[in-house]
């Protein structure tokens, strides 16, 4: 990098980012650990009130917004949402353990700039019980992806990967353990250098 361009990455303000949670959102507070001069973490959100992740980013002085679709239905949760996205600023999203489909149109608002982080290698294990899957097909890897979110389900351009060895005896539970370390390591990594490309 010449000295002009590092000046001008050097000048470029953090780039600021929502977390979408579901529950203790793990990744969420890795992701929060990870923030420095590349991101920010501006919201953590969730479609539950109760998820133990928003009492830990409120612990931490991290605004939040919980709110639940039912009742209200989805498309007024959406709008809600993004209401509550663009009021904090956030440029950017980043899914962490958040287990709701967002609508075509949602991700269509935001093309682009969502993330998510899944535990498989994609485009291998779209969807649920990722570990299961790869354990029974006698796959000798399994690990996770961070990728760009698109209309259709795990689809988007992978941004990364890490990999992790299926041991011997491995249930989905010990796998997923194992995966979940590298989903710490990676998302915030990946998170930099996709805010700044």
């Amino acid at each position: 990098m010449s000295g002009s361009a590092r000046e001008a990455s050097a000048e470029r303000p953090p780039a600021t980012v929502a977390v979408l949670i579901s529950g203790r959102g793990s990744n969420m507070q890795a992701l929060a650990a990870g923030q420095g001069d590349a991101y920010r973490v501006v919201l953590v959100a969730s479609d539950r009130p109760d998820a133990a992740g928003l009492d830990w980013a409120q612990a931490q002085g991290l605004p939040t917004f919980g709110l639940s679709p039912k009742g209200i239905g989805k498309p007024a949760y959406e709008a809600a949402l993004d209401a509550a996205l663009r009021e904090a600023g956030a440029e950017w999203i980043a899914l962490a353990g958040y287990m709701r489909l967002l609508s075509g149109d949602f991700v269509t608002r935001w093309q682009g700039r969502i993330v998510n982080i899944h535990p498989s290698l994609l485009p291998k294990y779209k969807g649920l019980d990722t570990h299961a899957r790869a354990i029974a097909a006698g796959d000798r890897q399994a690990g996770c992806s961070v990728h760009v979110v698109t209309e259709e389900l795990d689809a988007g351009e992978v941004l990364g990967r890490a990999s992790v060895p299926i041991l011997p005896g491995d249930t989905p539970e010990t796998l997923a353990a194992r995966v979940l370390v590298e989903e710490h390591r990676l998302y915030p990594a990946v998170l930099k250098e996709f805010v700044r490309r």
